[in-house]
């Protein structure tokens, strides 16, 4: 199964590095069977710009390379700026060779996610997409952003994610409001209820509309599209189940897929009816796609990207888990905070038949007693060939990886195909 890179960025020419061949061994190795996971073969690393230390695989680094307040997710734009959404207000802006970050506007309303097209920012606060007209290295005001579509609002999971599709169509993501709201993006919903799932934007006619995507997603955070085009997502599973279950979920899109959320749990291998929520599911039980991955309950994955073609790594895709305050035994968080799921983030290698295998790749964000210094949020490629990171707590800031002293990739040309905002 081969994978795509970044939403905003077709990556070009990328080489495959010798160097990386031991760290590839190591990372092959630590996955397991699917839904099962090994920690084995990692050391402890200094965390270059902190004091912290982290658990990597050999030959790993990581550095700290700017504080922020409270970033998010992560996109590049057309001329290698990336750009940082936050919790605090503030969308942010690094340029090559990524050391610093600064604030490009403060707009308010949890822009947990900018992304650019052509030539304009578009930005996904809890209420409305905004977009700003936009060049390189441009300065920006809250006042240069126009509402463009309006979104259901309200308390509960409040972020949401962009994405442009490889037909350049701009993809959101946004959450139920609970555990078990009975909310769903489709027909018979109140547009105030249209939530837990994906959405797409039509532009064709007078005004944009929101159209259905994937939907029966609890709280989809991370996007990211592969090689072939398609949409993947992690899934942040309810509470009300415990510690254990059910487990996180990577998920597969299509353009109708339904997810099952709020009413149905994968749970040992199948879907099971979820009498939290009393109304009738929109679809049965037997049309929904199984996961490709999947995460012990309650570990709230959050980023997700792909790997950039002819990396080298035994690995697919990495996923920035945030970790939660559930705590054994019940989940509740009220238990030993010494139990309560950890901040990491993992690599996801998919078979033949696209079922995923996870294996570690940082952790250490946590210690004993279960205190965090970081938890991961954002995370993407950049075309330096580096993974980035952003954490939204304790130590916030944007964060470098690098394999073996080595980019996975390094071409910075971008397919004109997304160069355009028709």
């Amino acid at each position: 199964m081969s994978v795509n890179s970044l939403p905003a960025c077709r990556w070009g020419h990328l080489r495959s590095l010798p160097r990386l061949g031991m760290l590839a061994l190591a990372l092959a190795v630590s996955g397991n069977s699917f839904g099962q996971e090994r920690n084995d073969d990692l050391q402890t690393i200094d965390v270059a710009g902190t004091d912290q230390q982290l658990r990597a695989p050999k030959g790993v680094q990581v550095e700290k390379v700017a504080s922020l307040d409270s970033p998010r997710m992560i996109s590049i734009g057309l001329d290698g700026e990336m750009f940082i959404g936050s919790r605090s207000g503030s969308i942010y802006r690094s340029v090559p060779p990524y050391d610093q970050a600064t604030s490009l506007a403060e707009i308010g309303d949890l822009p947990n996610s900018v992304i650019q097209r052509g030539n304009h920012l578009y930005v996904a606060t809890t209420t409305a997409l905004m977009r700003a007209d936009y060049q390189a290295g441009a300065s920006l005001a809250a006042d240069d952003f126009e509402e463009v579509a309006k979104l259901p609002g309200g308390d509960g999971h409040n972020t949401r994610t962009l994405t442009t599709g490889p037909d350049g169509r701009i993809y959101l993501s946004l959450g139920i409001q609970g555990n078990c709201s009975d909310q769903f993006i489709g027909e018979g919903y109140d547009f105030a209820d249209r939530r837990g799932g994906i959405m797409v934007l039509d532009e064709s006619g007078d005004s944009p509309q929101w159209r259905p995507y994937a939907t029966g997603l609890r709280n989809p955070v991370g996007l990211a599209w592969n090689h072939e085009g398609v949409l993947f997502a992690t899934n942040n599973g309810p509470d009300h189940w415990g510690y254990e279950l059910p487990r996180e979920v990577v998920v597969r899109t299509e353009e109708g897929s339904f997810h099952g959320m709020p009413w149905f749990q994968w749970v040992a291998g199948e879907y099971r009816r979820d009498d939290c929520v009393g109304s009738e599911p929109p679809q049965s039980a037997d049309v929904i796609p199984p996961p490709v991955a999947t995460l012990p309950a309650r570990s709230a994955p959050l980023g997700l990207a792909f790997l950039p073609k002819g990396n080298g790594l035994a690995l697919d895709a990495i996923v920035a888990v945030h970790g939660s305050s559930a705590t054994q035994p019940d989940g509740r968080v009220s238990g030993d905070p010494a139990t309560r799921r950890k901040p990491r983030i993992v690599g996801i290698t998919f078979d033949e038949q696209g079922q995923g295998q996870v294996s570690e790749l940082l952790s250490g964000f946590q210690n004993e007693q279960g205190r965090r210094w970081a938890r991961p949020a954002g995370i993407a490629f950049a075309p330096d060939g580096a993974l980035y990171f952003t954490s939204d707590r304790g130590e916030g800031g944007l964060y470098r990886v690098t394999f073996d002293g080595e980019p996975v990739g390094a071409d910075t040309t971008l397919d004109e195909s997304v160069q355009s905002d028709e």
